[in-house]
């Protein structure tokens, strides 16, 4: 049972059961985790990207990074975050899983590191300016490969998505958290596509992941005074972050002070364990290194 324990024998000081960000950051100084590249180069993201679980976790944590922390990493973590980005980018080449993900990560980072480069000597960049250009260069291969990916076709005489009854391909639309993903899905056949412009399955989505008051400032009514649910969740999705949603996430202990994964978990020793566990998203462990 594999388990991250970066915070061992921290000292507990509860608030309403919950430890405060800021509370958990000293904490992690105290225990030589200073910076976000310290915890980076400590955790086994490499073989977390593995696991289809822990894949989309790990490539927005690497996304946040790519968005605002670049310039914190040392040389030895900027190193590590290439090493497990090409991982990452190879894995899709050869399995074809999430590749809108990735360019997306592909797309923040390469942005990031061409205002950084214009901006050398304003901007803080760790490390020689070429080996930054050379990194650049490799994400715009990167980008390329991406965008020249040919989906194989399976040859399968058995059954199809096609072949199943319209209310079992409701259901999958139904479970679906990302309209893009719905949109995709839509474009196979010409009943999916009908499915996936119900009115009633974006109005869930918008449910799902925005509150009532949002709703009411974002309306978009059509031309009979309906809501157009479709147009709204995108433009919500402009304006607040949609509600993250992971196979499975880093879990801090409160009891133990150990950071791991949910589905693997860790032997705590309290009474009652689940009721010690706190959900770490990406965007907190990021935080945890902002004070």
């Amino acid at each position: 049972m594999k388990k991250y324990s970066i915070m061992k024998s921290m000292n507990m000081h509860p608030k309403k059961g919950k430890r405060t960000i800021l509370e958990m950051t000293q904490i992690l100084k105290r225990h030589g985790y200073c910076t976000l590249g310290e915890a980076f180069n400590r955790l086994d993201f490499s073989s977390a990207i593995q696991d289809i679980r822990r894949f989309n976790y790990v490539v927005k944590l690497l996304q946040l990074i790519a968005k605002s922390q670049l310039t914190s990493l040392s040389g030895v973590a900027q190193k590590n975050y290439f090493n497990i980005l090409d991982k990452i980018v190879q894995k899709v080449l050869d399995d074809h899983h999430n590749p809108r993900l990735i360019k997306d990560l592909l797309q923040d980072l390469s942005s990031t590191l061409c205002i950084l480069i214009r901006g050398v000597g304003k901007s803080v960049l760790v490390g020689n300016i070429n080996i930054w250009i050379c990194r650049l260069e490799t994400i715009l291969t990167w980008q390329q490969q991406l965008q020249d990916l040919q989906m194989t076709k399976q040859v399968n005489n058995g059954l199809t998505l096609s072949d199943l009854p319209l209310h079992m391909l409701n259901n999958i639309l139904y479970r679906f958290s990302d309209g893009w993903d719905i949109i995709t899905l839509g474009q196979v056949t010409p009943t999916l596509y009908m499915l996936s412009e119900d009115r009633q399955l974006w109005k869930k989505l918008c449910q799902y992941h925005f509150a009532e008051k949002q709703f009411c400032r974002h309306l978009i009514l059509s031309e009979k005074g309906h809501i157009e649910w479709k147009l709204m969740y995108f433009a919500l999705q402009k304006h607040y972050p949609a509600k993250e949603q992971y196979g499975d996430t880093l879990h801090f202990c409160r009891h133990c002070s150990i950071l791991f994964w949910k589905d693997s978990g860790h032997p705590c020793t309290a009474a009652d364990p689940d009721s010690c566990f706190t959900p770490v998203s990406p965007q907190h462990f990021i935080d945890l290194f902002k004070f």
